[in-house]
């Protein structure tokens, strides 16, 4: 985790609900240095050990921020689950449809979602987030990409549908909005995941449940998305990959259903957390 205020967040690893492992004195960040030179082996001992360098502490109300510092790129897969592709009426894609999401749209959990100036039809996507965990490319197999990915997070996928699909371009000018991902609460790795082929989705809008669904129906999976992306570019460490959302967006209502003020978002995946965020009016 990162707890602290928007741009001097402290890195530490959550150890139950009261305490956590505060990480200020062995590591900088979790940023891309720190996935690099094999951060998260070298925290494993002073986590296990509680050493002097690893003060345990309790939570005390501060903000939790995105588990990763901003990364190198904000990478997101489209109509990745079968039925969201088919209540947006589009085919399910023969391979991943890739586009960019501005990496400094990332936030905390539960940081407020801006309405961007200018929107007509805000929606929210519940995401498993891949992080990268070493620099990758050209992987030979989709089982090599299991050791290039250091762990998983809860994302919204913010989206702004008439900037994305009204404006002309690329889907990036409907994603990249300041607060548009907001990530986290944790980093969880690999080890603590049993089966990321097998996590629930769900997603609520004013207490209405919008999104459920699960990462068993998945069109590509997380180690074939790794793969695959690695045939095209050069993933760093840190990078954060969207990997599509399930069905019950807004868009996918008759009518349609769009975010408006005051609504509040609350959405989670099974064994990575929750995340709560509110609506607020453009600047």
């Amino acid at each position: 985790m990162r707890i602290g205020a928007p741009g001097a967040e402290k890195p530490v690893v959550r150890l139950d609900d009261e305490t956590y492992v505060d990480l200020s004195d062995v590591v900088h960040d979790f940023d891309e240095r720190f996935f690099a030179d094999d951060g998260l082996e070298r925290i494993r001992p002073v986590v296990a050990t509680r050493s002097a360098a690893g003060r345990v502490a309790r939570f005390d109300g501060e903000r939790t921020g995105a588990p990763i510092a901003r990364p190198h790129q904000l990478l997101c897969i489209g109509l990745n689950y079968a039925d969201h592709a088919a209540e947006t009426g589009q085919a399910v894609p023969a391979e991943p449809i890739l586009f960019n999401k501005a990496p400094n749209t990332l936030v905390g959990p539960d940081d407020d979602v801006r309405v961007p100036r200018g929107s007509t039809k805000l929606d929210w996507e519940v995401e498993l987030g891949i992080v990268i965990g070493r620099r990758t490319s050209y992987l030979d197999s989709p089982e090599d990409a299991r050791d290039a990915i250091a762990g998983y997070v809860v994302v919204n996928d913010v989206s702004e549908r008439a900037f994305q699909l009204e404006r002309g371009g690329q889907w990036v000018k409907g994603k990249s909005a300041e607060t548009f991902n907001p990530a986290g609460p944790w980093l969880v790795t690999p080890d603590e995941v049993a089966d990321v082929n097998d996590l629930d989705l769900w997603l609520d809008v004013n207490g209405v449940r919008r999104q459920s669904g699960s990462t068993r129906t998945m069109v590509f999976d997380p180690y074939f998305l790794v793969h695959h992306l690695s045939q095209f570019l050069v993933l760093e460490p840190g990078d954060l990959v969207n990997t599509g959302t399930p069905p019950g967006v807004g868009m996918g209502f008759d009518p349609p259903v769009w975010l408006q003020p005051g609504d509040t978002i609350e959405l989670g995946i099974s064994g990575l957390g929750t995340q709560r965020q509110r609506v607020v009016a453009p600047r």
